[in-house]
């Protein structure tokens, strides 16, 4: 059980649900009482907010006042143990439908039965598997379009569906269109201003994504995704990322791709770190060993493929980063969320950012307009911003672990606009940018060496630099094409090498 769900079950049996849970529960059971028994209502509270809490306390209201049951719907089999053991504390006799039960000769004996999605499905596609007397049905993780299929066998039910974001994972299907009304509870501001979650506090580094496709679900595939991010220049920038502002943090790392998590396992295990690697082909053991190793471990590592992004709560995670980029807003929050829990005196914690994606989406705990998104899915997915008008704005700030290394240089700047400005003014090529650019890296570069070998050494360090100039001079010239900047940025590093000849 995870430790939420402990204070939750401490909490519960005391019956202290906090005020604004309080609010939202009396919000849900007036639209209840004034609409028909067969209205859809969405209700959407910030990931760490308690809305397993607050459906508890609905389902034990709901079989007071009411002769009827109710049906929980999950999509993952460990929030359903979780669901049933909240229950549990609120003093709810629940059974989970699971894999194992065909049967329901006891079903007189429950108020509330918890399922999964698919097993649901597919008992009540069998004429022989009937629920009986339900009234409610809860939705958990409301935004998964799996739910749709089993609406059909609750046509006579209100339907209470709950998210963190009111934004349906399939475009062609909008919540909308299956939920009647919203109920938007707190805002992630407020929680944190109240002492309910966590700050976080973000880092970003500036990472090239014009080679990312967008696949038929609207998010980056994982193919493009991984040919980006398990390139060695991604991964020494992840490592490096880590040490600077995570190290010895517990740290949960979140990928798009079994492949790119297992190259972070590689590279951080090489770089001698204490690092896990899991993903949805682990078997139930294995994933408990590693979560457990997790919880206990205090400068764990663990890389993950999106499995740990919902029905995990391990509030000990004091880091989070993203090494990779998404246009799902729903999965933007769900990934920083898992840091957001409160854990004894910590209230803030660390999001590092590698896929621009604070960037697109805005900092998480930024008020969302969530009335208009579900109403107007369409509008607020066309405009979502493009990668290559991000990294137009981009601005590249040397990290200060690295200024160290060229402390003996008088200035670190170089402007590539301004020069191209300064070289077509004087009628001279456009590419004399780069060759002022390689001459001025190239001096900082011997300044700070004793031999041809250190300054060679430097070079690896200007990478990230070197990529971020190319970029803006190829929007200089109005030439994009990947071709023309891998030639480019190789070209780069080749003239540079040779500029210390004779030097030293």
């Amino acid at each position: 059980m995870s430790s939420e769900t402990e204070t939750i079950q401490e909490n519960a049996t005391e019956k202290s649900l906090y005020d604004y849970q309080i609010k939202d529960l009396n919000r849900i059971f007036d639209v209840m009482q004034n609409e028909s028994d067969d209205f859809n209502l969405l209700y959407q509270l910030p990931t760490g907010g308690g809305k397993t809490v607050i459906f508890s306390e609905i389902v034990r209201r709901y079989a007071e006042q009411h002769n009827k049951k109710v049906v929980i719907l999950t999509h993952r089999i460990e929030l359903c143990k979780q669901t049933s053991n909240v229950l549990s504390g609120f003093n709810v006799k629940n059974k989970v439908i699971n894999s194992k039960v065909k049967t329901l000769p006891d079903q007189d004996d429950y108020q509330c039965f918890v399922a999964m999605v698919e097993t649901l499905n597919n008992r009540l596609s069998d004429n022989d598997f009937e629920l009986k007397n339900i009234g409610l049905v809860i939705i958990d993780e409301a935004h998964y379009n799996s739910f749709r299929k089993l609406f059909k066998f609750f046509e006579q039910c209100f339907i209470l569906g709950v998210t963190a974001t009111p934004l349906s994972s399939n475009i062609k299907l909008p919540m909308k269109d299956n939920y009647n009304k919203l109920i938007v509870g707190d805002d992630i501001s407020t929680l944190i201003k109240n002492g309910f979650l966590a700050k976080a506090e973000v880092s970003n580094y500036d990472v090239g994504l014009t080679s990312l496709k967008i696949g038929i679900n609207g998010d980056y595939t994982v193919k493009s995704s991984e040919a980006l991010y398990t390139n060695s220049l991604m991964q020494s920038k992840l490592l490096m990322a880590y040490e600077e502002m995570a190290k010895g943090k517990k740290t949960l790392i979140f990928n798009n791709g079994i492949y790119t998590s297992k190259e972070v396992y590689y590279t951080f295990k090489k770089a001698g770190y204490n690092v896990q690697h899991l993903d949805n082909t682990a078997n139930k053991q294995e994933r408990k060993d590693i979560l457990k190793w997790f919880k206990n471990t205090p400068d764990a590592v663990l890389s993950s493929v999106s499995i740990l992004t919902t029905g995990f709560d391990e509030p000990s995670v004091e880091s989070i980063i993203l090494n990779r980029a998404t246009r799902s807003l729903t999965l933007y929050f769900q990934m920083i969320g898992r840091g957001s829990r409160i854990y004894k005196d910590r209230k803030s914690f660390q999001v590092i950012d590698l896929g621009n994606n604070e960037a697109r989406f805005g900092p998480w705990d930024q008020p969302v307009d969530w009335q208009h998104i579900f109403k107007h899915p369409d509008y607020y997915l066309e405009n979502i911003l493009d990668d290559e008008l991000l990294e137009r704005d981009f601005v590249y700030t040397m990290p200060d672990s690295l200024k160290v290394k060229f402390k003996k240089s008088f200035t670190l700047n170089f402007d590539v606009k301004a020069e191209y400005k300064d070289v077509i003014n004087s009628g001279k090529k456009s590419f004399t940018v780069i060759e002022r650019s390689i001459a001025q890296h190239s001096q900082i570069c011997i300044d700070n060496s004793e031999d041809v070998y250190d300054a060679r050494e430097l070079i690896k360090d200007l990478q990230d630099e070197i990529a971020y100039r190319i970029k803006q001079y190829c929007y200089c010239i109005m030439n994009s094409t990947q071709n023309y900047k891998d030639w480019l940025f190789e070209e780069y590093n080749r003239k540079l090498r040779i500029s210390f000849n004779g030097k030293f």
